[in-house]
């Protein structure tokens, strides 16, 4: 287990996250990501720009980091979210796929 207290791109997208920081957050994307959150798909910068406006804007999530595991290729990290929507606070699972230092694909669940 690991801890995103550190460097990388998973401690990045959530610090970033964390103070509604979009410009940090989509240069931790790479141009032809994909993010599942929600059941719907964005793809692309100028999509996942607006979804991280969107879900900044709407839910002020902060996310506080439970635990972060390496599992099939993905980094998988379990948070504790709050945020202003029914039922705060959630525990949510982020499964990242990294490449070349960039987020190719998120899932939110």
């Amino acid at each position: 287990m690991q801890n995103t207290k550190g460097t990388g791109p998973v401690a990045n997208y959530i610090a970033a996250a964390n103070t509604r920081d979009i410009e940090a957050v989509m240069a931790i994307f790479s141009d032809c990501a994909v993010v599942r959150d929600e059941g719907h798909s964005w793809q692309g910068i100028a999509a996942i720009r607006q979804w991280a406006v969107d879900v900044s804007t709407k839910y002020h999530p902060i996310v506080e980091t439970l635990d972060v595991a390496e599992a099939d290729g993905r980094t998988i990290l379990m948070g504790r979210v709050a945020g202003s929507f029914p039922g705060s606070p959630v525990d949510l699972r982020y499964a990242f796929t990294l490449k070349r230092g960039k987020i190719e694909h998120l899932e939110i669940s």
